[in-house]
């Protein structure tokens, strides 16, 4: 664990987090990516001591340390303190009801990352046509509320005002790592008109330039245990390396089998062995 010797947070951190992912957006979009220390937990790993005493005993990431020891959780919680303290262009809206706009979108995260994680993690075959109905309900939801609270202009660009903000760099790791629900569980949205607003802002988040952290492969191979049922470094029965591990690279590796439902593969099948 690091020694507090310089004058930059210290971010504690999964490179492969969605909620981390949000920080990189953040500092990226104001030029400012070297403001912040990025130091990576494995989580296939127990936690370090030092880092369960600054947090606490929490687990969850990111954590971010300020130089005076100061610690802080909850992405959301960090993005506004980092938008606070670090110079560059503002990343949310300067105008207080525009301000309040995206954070009403915000606020439809939660279960927007619950409904997909759990379809994910599904491994109930007779199951699944109820969760794709929930995710693509909620789907259905944000492309009401684009339509809503986005003028015309603003729609043909994509965003929901005039440029990627505040609301996009919450939004845009989440559909990230739903690239494995378009793998490990074949979802797609439809082409109809319900879904077209917001079809248009998750293509424009994702095609950003200031949002290209992740890789569609990282995700799948990375996220493989994910559709197994498992997260955070838990292994599967008759497996000794989670799909988390840092080594070997996830660009060694071939691509895990699409087929969730059908027989796990092994450690050797996921080039982990």
């Amino acid at each position: 664990m690091s020694s507090r010797q310089n004058e930059r947070p210290i971010v504690y951190h999964i490179p492969a987090c969605p909620f981390s992912q949000r920080l990189e957006i953040l500092l990226a979009l104001k030029g400012q990516i070297e403001a912040v220390e990025f130091q990576v937990v494995d989580i296939t790993r127990p936690r370090d001591p030092e880092l369960l005493e600054k947090t606490r005993g929490t687990t969850a990431l990111p954590v971010l340390e300020t130089p005076q020891g100061g610690i802080l959780k909850e992405s959301l919680v960090i993005l506004d303190y980092l938008e606070e303290i670090t110079a560059g262009p503002p990343v949310r809206r300067i105008d207080p009801f525009e301000h309040a706009i995206e954070r009403m979108l915000i606020a439809k995260e939660g279960p927007f990352i619950t409904a997909g994680y759990r379809l994910v993690m599904n491994q109930d075959r007779d199951a699944r046509d109820g969760k794709h109905k929930q995710l693509l309900d909620l789907y259905r939801d944000l492309n009401d509320f684009l339509l809503a609270y986005g003028s015309e202009a603003d729609q043909a660009d994509g965003f929901l005002f005039d440029k990627f903000g505040l609301a996009e760099v919450v939004f845009t790791p989440i559909f990230a790592r739903f690239w494995f629900l378009d793998y490990y569980e074949d979802f797609a949205l439809p082409d109809e008109p319900g879904f077209a607003r917001v079809s248009r802002w998750r293509d424009a988040c994702l095609a950003h330039p200031a949002a290209q952290q992740v890789s569609r492969e990282e995700i799948i191979k990375l996220y493989y245990d994910y559709a197994l049922g498992l997260g955070n470094g838990a292994l599967p029965p008759g497996r000794s390396i989670s799909s988390f591990t840092a080594h070997p690279h996830w660009r060694d590796r071939p691509w895990p089998p699409a087929s969730k439902y059908e027989q796990a593969a092994s450690d050797r099948d996921l080039g982990l062995a």
